[in-house]
């Protein structure tokens, strides 16, 4: 069955680094265009991050362009997504999704709190 766990979130103080980890497992992880997700509270759901099938395309929110790193290892069916120079406002879960056509998975999500 798909399964995507991500982990690595936590509570870090503004400035701050963290890096997220989404393992993949149970379809053609080379296929799929991963993207990382995030929720704060009270607000929706908004696209982090993404990066194609092979890495050759990458694409950031405005509001991390220069501070979030997005990066997958094909053979070990993961996607990272490396966070520096964390804000307050970065506090959220943070959700790994995998896409292709019709298929759409999502992981059960990572929280990450920035704060001092």
């Amino acid at each position: 069955q798909v399964q995507l766990v991500e982990s690595g979130g936590g509570l870090v103080q503004p400035g701050g680094s963290l890096r997220l980890s989404c393992a993949a497992s149970g379809f053609t992880f080379s296929s799929y265009t991963m993207s990382w997700y995030r929720q704060a509270p009270g607000k929706e759901r908004e696209l982090v991050a993404l990066i194609s099938g092979l890495g050759g395309v990458v694409y950031y929110a405005d509001s991390v362009k220069g501070r979030f790193t997005i990066s997958r290892d094909n053979a070990k069916n993961t996607v990272y997504l490396q966070m520096n120079s964390l804000k307050p406002e970065d506090t959220a879960v943070y959700y790994c999704n995998a896409a292709f056509s019709r298929y759409d998975y999502w992981g059960q999500g990572t929280q990450v709190t920035v704060s001092s």
